[in-house]
């Protein structure tokens, strides 16, 4: 018969043992336990060891006088809660949908993808699935990982973080791109005849913040090609605020081509011809290694890939998506 140590499930696990085991972990007391689950002290502490002895090792920690994990309860806890939560969202799904019911889910959406992928994407999944409802939460990088870390969304698209928050999460690369230097069509700058990048330092120039996920790029390239000081700079997270602050002034607006593209396919806004492809980054989905995304995340998913592959075959000089190749990991 097979066991966790082998390549199989031992059939021997039950749902009652995953249940009794999480329920003890959360209130650290087999007493507490039997009373929130409705069992007598003795089936509880008989389900613990049964579950012990069918992993073979011990879970708890039985020597003081509060239950504590062992390093292998520990690791087991891990993978018993995600299994659990997924199995919960997988038959709370299938129930809605054959209720016809709404299920509604949440993910998180930078900025440079909620100007072009995402409303592709949204527009086609909700024309295919009107019995789900995406929930669309935005914001900086750092607050949407932190709401997939708990949970909250259920997975989030945009730039690759830095390495040192990408803890706990995996990268599906979808596509790169780069930040662009942005201005008002009518700019001195296009009217130069010969572009020279050391003039952007007469004008003020708009930086995405600290925390922001472009900023240490955005400063890498500065320091690089050794610009500033500026006239001025303003340092933004509000994309509604620079595009007004740009049109109707002289600033130039360092960001993620991704979050103006349209303005600039539309002639709204202009990019500045500067070499910028050393700025390039992934753009992906970013989910939890110990927990799927739930059957309409996953599907909302798809409709992501789908997007991001009609763009690149449909504009073949997108620097965004026909430079990258559109590849995944």
């Amino acid at each position: 018969m097979p066991t966790p140590r082998g390549e199989g499930l031992d059939p021997r696990i039950k749902l009652r043992h995953l249940s009794v085991f999480l329920e003890v972990v959360r209130l650290s007391s087999v007493v507490h336990a039997a009373e929130s689950l409705g069992l007598t002290q003795p089936a509880l502490s008989k389900t613990i060891a049964e579950l012990e002895a069918i992993l073979r090792v011990k879970l708890f920690d039985r020597s003081g006088r509060t239950l504590k994990l062992t390093g292998f309860g520990e690791m087991f806890h891990r993978y018993a809660g995600a299994s659990l939560t997924a199995l919960k969202q997988g038959v709370r799904s299938m129930a809605q949908v054959r209720r016809d019911e709404a299920a509604a889910f949440a993910i998180g959406a930078l900025p440079t993808v909620s100007a072009r992928i995402l409303p592709r994407a949204a527009a086609a999944f909700t024309a295919r699935n009107p019995a789900f409802k995406p929930r669309i939460v935005t914001g900086p990088n750092a607050y949407l990982l932190s709401q997939l870390r708990l949970g909250e969304v259920e997975f989030v698209l945009g730039r690759m973080a830095e390495p040192e928050m990408m803890r706990g999460f995996a990268f599906e690369h979808l596509y790169e791109e780069e930040i662009a230097l942005v201005v008002r069509p009518d700019h001195p700058l296009l009217a130069a005849s010969r572009f020279d990048l050391a003039d952007i330092a007469h004008y003020q120039l708009l930086m995405p913040p600290p925390g922001s996920i472009i900023r240490p790029t955005a400063q890498h390239y500065l320091i690089a090609h050794a610009l500033g000081p500026f006239a001025g700079e303003i340092e933004t997270i509000s994309d509604n605020f620079a595009r007004a602050y740009v049109r109707a002034s002289n600033a130039v607006w360092i960001i993620s081509e991704g979050v103006v593209a349209e303005e600039l396919a539309h002639g709204f806004l202009a990019r500045l011809p500067a070499d910028t492809s050393a700025t390039r980054g992934p753009v992906g989905l970013t989910t939890r290694t110990d927990l799927q995304p739930s059957m309409p995340a996953q599907i909302f998913a798809q409709s992501v890939r789908a997007a991001v592959a009609a763009l690149a075959v449909h504009s073949p000089s997108d620097q965004s998506g026909a430079k990258a190749g559109l590849t995944k990991r």
